[in-house]
């Protein structure tokens, strides 16, 4: 079993669905909490473990969460595998994805990306096709894969102009390390990580390169070069984070406009989504005043990650974030607005699933529940019914946004279905599933 389970991110995707099903039969899972994850990267971004989306929501299943939704960086790569994966074992799922954009509103302000005015982190959340070849939407995509690739290569010449005689080739060294051509500025740590190795030799020398690049104490480096996660981590700042090596500041040309993306997302029918950091930043002092923005553009939902707004070890900070998120929370349930939450699992470390009985948090548990139901009852009844959230004719059954949330969260309460309910799904008229998926949804049973 351990074999499949390290085939289940191999970058053959044959492999990975052979290893899913072999692990799905001898596998015994656990009851179902009332935790969820729904803000995963996939390899297809990256992930810190170098799990694809069937490796995803395996582990998922395996802690016995109640959902889980992927979400990658500029792509939609892993959306087909992800749902058929969640499919075959019974775990509720959505697919989503991020990007960042420029908020032109907001051009003078730092939001959620530090040091970076106007510049903001921002998600699509319930997608169940990719776009249609040719359509706009995937213009969209093609131009923000393509303005990464750029992005990419920029940073890494800019950061080989301070390295000589070592230097990082984007294509045989980069792209590699990714399972379907989209690399991140992770992937390009990890591959100057790895070349400094083989160029100089051996890890004493490469601390040796490293100290002098960046005039910083040898022996301090060394300490810290001993936990391989948070070297990189030291490696990306000094590199490409502000203030590094190869750091350029954005402007608003380098990433998409906000407008065009939230016009994309709702092409493809699905959720536009703001991100939220955690209120120590200008942007994000007045969240009413940014959420009304924002809805005024047809954003549809907010997405927080718990962890940052409450797990620090001093008393003091931790007092400020959760006063914060406390102030966000309030603003964005006054108007309804459902709240996905997720660990993002983007780097080494971090938590597969939120500590939901955490003082801090344990109060917004039903909204983070009802959240996750919502985005998961969207993507059944778009996938099986032709029936959207953000559709008009959803809007005109449910005026009211909380009692289009109560509906999509009753769809998406019903558990995953077994196998006989799939294929009855799927081979149901629109109509027909949605009036099964209704029924379902008022007696909680299929």
């Amino acid at each position: 079993m351990s074999d499949f389970l390290s085939q289940l991110s191999a970058f053959a995707p044959a492999v990975r669905r052979n290893a899913l099903e072999n692990l799905a039969a001898g596998t015994v899972f656990p009851p179902e909490s009332q935790d969820m994850n729904m803000h995963i990267h996939t390899f297809f971004s990256y992930n810190g473990e170098g799990w694809s989306p069937s490796r995803v929501a395996f582990e998922m299943k395996k802690l016995g969460l109640y959902s889980a939704a992927i979400c990658d960086f500029d792509v939609l790569q892993g959306l087909d595998e992800f749902l058929a994966a969640a499919d075959l074992l019974r775990l509720r799922s959505a697919v989503a994805f991020e990007s960042r954009v420029f908020f032109q509103e907001y051009a003078d302000k730092e939001i959620n990306s530090p040091g970076e005015p106007g510049v903001f982190y921002f998600m699509g959340m319930g997608f169940v096709i990719p776009p249609f070849k040719g359509s706009k939407a995937a213009e969209v995509f093609n131009e923000m894969l393509k303005q990464s690739h750029v992005r990419n290569r920029n940073l890494i010449s800019r950061v080989n102009a301070h390295l000589k005689p070592m230097a990082l080739d984007y294509e045989k060294d980069v792209l590699p390390l990714t399972p379907d051509q989209n690399a991140t500025e992770r992937h390009i740590v990890l591959a100057f990580y790895q070349k400094a190795l083989d160029f100089f030799g051996s890890p004493e020398k490469a601390i040796e390169f490293w100290a002098a690049a960046f005039k910083t104490d040898l022996q301090e480096l060394s300490e810290k070069s001993k936990n391989s996660n948070a070297f990189q981590e030291f490696l990306r700042s000094k590199l490409m984070k502000r203030g590094g090596l190869g750091y350029e500041q954005p402007t608003p040309k380098t990433f998409p406009a906000l407008d065009t993306v939230i016009a994309m997302i709702r092409e493809c029918r699905a959720i536009p989504m703001s991100a939220w950091l955690d209120g120590s930043l200008p942007g994000e002092q007045n969240p009413v005043e940014q959420l009304e923005c924002l809805l005024s553009k047809n954003v549809e939902a907010v997405n927080i990650i718990p962890d940052r707004n409450w797990n620090f070890k001093d008393p003091d900070v931790q007092k400020q974030k959760i006063l914060e998120l406390d102030r966000y929370m309030q603003a964005a349930q006054k108007l309804d607005l459902p709240v996905n939450i997720g660990t993002e699992g983007n780097k080494p470390g971090q938590r597969l699933v939120d500590d939901l009985n955490a003082q801090a948090v344990m109060r917004y548990r039903p909204v983070f529940l009802q959240g996750a139901q919502i985005m998961v009852g969207h993507t059944r009844l778009l996938r099986f019914a032709d029936f959207s959230y953000i559709d008009e004719k959803a809007q005109s059954l449910f005026p009211e946004r909380r009692h289009r949330n109560a509906f999509f969260a009753a769809v998406g309460a019903l558990p995953a279905p077994d196998e006989n309910t799939l294929h009855k799904l799927q081979d149901m008229q629109a109509e027909k599933a949605f009036a099964f998926l209704s029924d379902c949804a008022a007696k909680q049973a299929w």
